[in-house]
């Protein structure tokens, strides 16, 4: 006889319950519960895999290490930001908004794996053949070793990669997957966790590389249990407005290499090219004549120093209460710093408007930046500019000190490659180990003193 169980599970966090909640006990999640209906047949018999080897223990110097252990995608960001190249036996999941590139991504990877001589198969859940041979031709992807699977059954999957023996596989996407074990749709929290499973058990067992793509919730969040991102090896999150062109991709976990690492790229007709330089493409539609409320900023993402562009308005309020809206910078850490140029500074915006604006739209949470905002906030308020040679780098304490800010010799030798001629430090930071010849450092220890040594002259 066939049990039937069921239960309840909340499609955010996967919290379990034996009736319908409202709200999630655990994530507080609101009308997430979907019941789940499942039928345990003890007869049924589990996947099987071939060991990749036996179960043997072996201290740590008996293990050679292979060489040859990664494979080269073709695109250099993409290697940097997995730490050298994909792992042989790994799986790494690729999370996004959709229209973001994580598909263009990887069919523009495997189409390259291929042409170096890696037999790959890219199994999609959500599109057709045809589909994907018109998006690969816009591409320029195409090789005998590329191999494409229209299927959303996760069994099925697996007797293609036993038929095709592939050493790269993609899966497009997680969510589009079902396992005919599990009764309930595709999609939810028991899908996902048992398909990444038999993945799993595939990419270690066999020694095949498996990328995943997964699709994200409305807070920005792989869809699915968090023990989905347990599962995997790496963790990729593609970030960046889809209205633009420019796409960032991040590391959020990887084994095998370091997580402070980025990719840019830049989405084409003809698919992502990478960005050698991103601090060019960022300020590369910055006007020559400075205005008020203008100001460049060194910031790090991973460990690349990025030059930016942070724009303020501050005008009359309309309202009771004035409006504080932050793009590209943390909101709370906005406050704090309008707070500081009044207590501090005492420059009053009880009664003013305040926007601020990253621009090119990249999201930075990086403490560096304070002080970059903080001069454009009060330039804006008292119509002056900072010099247009000027690079704005430091923390703002709520004393009104600068403090010390991390990677800033990197910082200040990207400022040196584009251009600037003077770059404005924390105090703390000076001396430096390697100072760049050819630009003016000039060290700052007080807000108030920041001000007034940026403030243009001409």
């Amino acid at each position: 006889m066939v049990k039937i169980k069921s239960k309840w599970t909340c499609q955010q966090c996967g919290y379990e319950a034996s009736g319908y909640l409202g709200k999630c006990p655990d994530c507080s999640s609101w009308g997430t519960l979907v019941e789940e209906v499942s039928a345990k047949d003890n007869k049924t018999a589990s996947l099987k895999f071939d060991k990749l080897s036996d179960s043997t223990p072996l201290m740590l110097s008996e293990i050679a290490l292979d060489e040859n252990i990664r494979y080269k995608t073709g695109m250099a960001e993409f290697d940097n930001v997995l730490g050298g190249g994909l792992v042989k036996g790994s799986l790494v999941l690729i999370g996004g908004d959709p229209g973001i590139g994580k598909s263009t991504i990887t069919l523009q990877s495997s189409g390259n794996l291929a042409k170096n001589g890696l037999k790959t198969l890219y199994a999609s859940a959500e599109e057709s053949g045809s589909q994907i041979k018109m998006r690969s031709e816009r591409l320029g992807v195409a090789s005998d070793n590329l191999y494409i699977l229209t299927e959303t059954n996760v069994e099925e999957i697996k007797k293609g990669i036993d038929e095709v023996s592939p050493q790269v596989v993609i899966i497009d996407s997680i969510q589009a997957v079902y396992s005919m074990h599990i009764s309930s749709s595709p999609g939810s929290v028991s899908q996902v966790r048992e398909c990444c499973s038999i993945l799993m058990n595939l990419a270690k067992c066999k020694g095949i590389t498996i990328i995943i793509i997964g699709h994200v919730t409305k807070d920005g969040v792989i869809a699915g249990p968090k023990v989905l991102e347990h599962m995997v090896d790496t963790v990729l999150y593609f970030e960046g407005d889809r209205y633009k062109s420019y796409r960032l991709l991040r590391t959020m976990k990887n084994r095998f290499g370091s997580t402070n690492e980025i990719g840019i790229f830049n989405m084409e007709s003809t698919g992502l090219t990478e960005v050698k330089n991103p601090s060019e493409l960022f300020l590369s539609e910055r006007l020559d004549t400075v205005t008020p409320g203008s100001v460049v900023i060194a910031i790090s993402e991973g460990a690349r120093p990025i030059l930016v562009e942070i724009q303020a308005l501050v005008g009359p309020t309309s309202y009771p209460s004035p409006r504080r809206v932050a793009t590209g910078i943390e909101y709370n850490r906005v406050l704090q710093i309008l707070a500081v140029l009044e207590k501090r500074v005492g420059l009053n915006l009880s009664k003013q408007d305040v926007y601020i604006n990253a621009v090119g739209g990249i999201n930075t949470q990086e403490p560096s930046a304070d002080l970059g905002v903080a001069l454009a906030v009060a330039t804006c308020a008292r119509n002056v500019t900072v010099d247009a040679s000027t690079v704005i780098i430091g923390e703002i304490g709520l004393s009104g000190e600068i403090r010390r800010v991390g990677n800033l010799e990197q910082k200040v030798h990207e400022t040196k490659k584009l251009g600037f001629k003077k770059v404005i430090v924390p105090a703390s930071n000076i001396p430096f180990k390697d100072k760049p010849e050819d630009i003016e450092i000039i060290g700052v220890s007080r807000l108030i003193e920041a001000i007034s040594k940026s403030i243009s002259t001409g």
